[in-house]
């Protein structure tokens, strides 16, 4: 009874990676346009202290702002959204394909044809550098010096 149960509640977790539930509410979960698009009225159009417009021209232009970036903004989102989602969910599995297909194996290649090559420089470095480097170690190794303050 144990098993059944973990078996179906591991086939719901999978169903659920594929059909998640979208919050309709809180469409910017992870906040990656929170400094790019909040732009309101006052971000845009402001009038100082003492170069005020008629408060009926103010109120109006208020709501023609707000009233039509919102149905703009709407009507771009209904026309463009789907074909744009498209667009980027194949952009975006494009480049998945091309990272698990073609980058990650390449790379993974490259790191196994490398460390031949790596073990002969490595060799070459051991047997050629260490002796000459050695040698100049010992014939340094005998100097002195000395700093004195002469006045």
């Amino acid at each position: 009874m144990a098993e059944e149960h973990g078996e179906l509640e591991e086939r719901i977790i999978v169903k659920d990676q594929h059909t998640k539930e979208i919050d309709l509410v809180n469409r910017d979960p992870k906040h990656i346009n929170e400094d790019v698009v909040k732009v309101d009225f006052e971000d845009v159009i402001a009038e100082p202290v003492g170069t005020y417009s008629f408060d009926g021209v103010w109120k109006t232009s208020y709501t023609t702002f707000t009233v039509s970036k919102y149905w703009c903004y709407r009507l771009l989102s209904a026309v463009l959204g789907i074909p744009l989602a498209v667009v980027w969910g194949f952009l975006f599995a494009l480049i998945s394909f091309c990272h698990i297909w073609a980058v990650v194996p390449c790379i993974k290649s490259y790191l196994i044809e490398i460390q031949c090559v790596s073990r002969i420089y490595s060799l070459c470095i051991h047997t050629f550098c260490d002796p000459l480097f050695e040698a100049l170690a010992k014939i340094c190794s005998n100097i002195r010096v000395a700093v004195r303050k002469e006045i």
